[in-house]
């Protein structure tokens, strides 16, 4: 793997074939839609496609930012926006990736599971900055309550975002930068 230093700009609904141009490493910003979505609410889309419902989003193409944000201070969309940790959400993920989820954004390390899910339906995972919500806040321009109004920080939000930064961790080949990072600079 090579490294690349080199900025991309990515349209949210992404097309598959343009995660599959990803690589983990890539510096990308994000414009467009995406949707924040955390445990209360990936439990209620589970119980929900367990029973045969619709989901409240149509996962083709979309990417979710595991993200709860505190409340918005006057004249702003949304308040401080970091990313949570995303293991919280592995035992649902991979049915997600399978309706067509191009991508995750959050941080940390996926499970094996999260990762074949992710090679197999051509999805990429994304870390933003832990610590850095404030600033990660500045490229949401508009956020609305979608569905699950009731759990609060963590209801689905549909976020209208621009020059959102994140690199990509895992690519759809299943390229690890936790992992070849941890290799190049011999970290446990």
């Amino acid at each position: 793997m090579e490294d690349n230093n080199m900025d991309i700009e990515i349209q949210a609904p992404v097309d598959k074939n343009k995660m599959k141009e990803l690589k983990a490493g890539d510096m990308v910003y994000i414009t467009g839609t995406i949707y924040t979505a955390r445990d209360a609410a990936h439990k209620r889309m589970s119980e929900a496609l367990a029973k045969g419902e619709k989901l409240p989003i149509d996962m083709e193409g979309n990417l979710i930012y595991y993200m709860g944000p505190s409340p918005a201070r006057e004249g702003r969309p949304i308040g401080s926006a970091g990313p949570t940790t995303a293991s919280r959400m592995d035992k649902y993920a991979p049915a997600l990736l399978d309706l067509g989820l191009s991508g995750m954004i959050g941080k940390g390390k996926r499970s094996k599971e999260v990762i074949d899910a992710m090679v197999k339906n051509d999805a990429v995972y994304f870390a933003a900055i832990g610590g850095a919500g404030a600033l990660l806040s500045k490229a949401i321009i508009q956020s609305e309550v979608i569905a699950y109004d009731d759990l609060g920080t963590e209801a689905i939000r549909k976020l209208k975002v621009e020059r959102f930064p994140a690199i990509v961790v895992i690519d759809s080949m299943g390229n690890n930068l936790y992992e070849t990072a941890g290799e190049k600079y011999n970290l446990d």
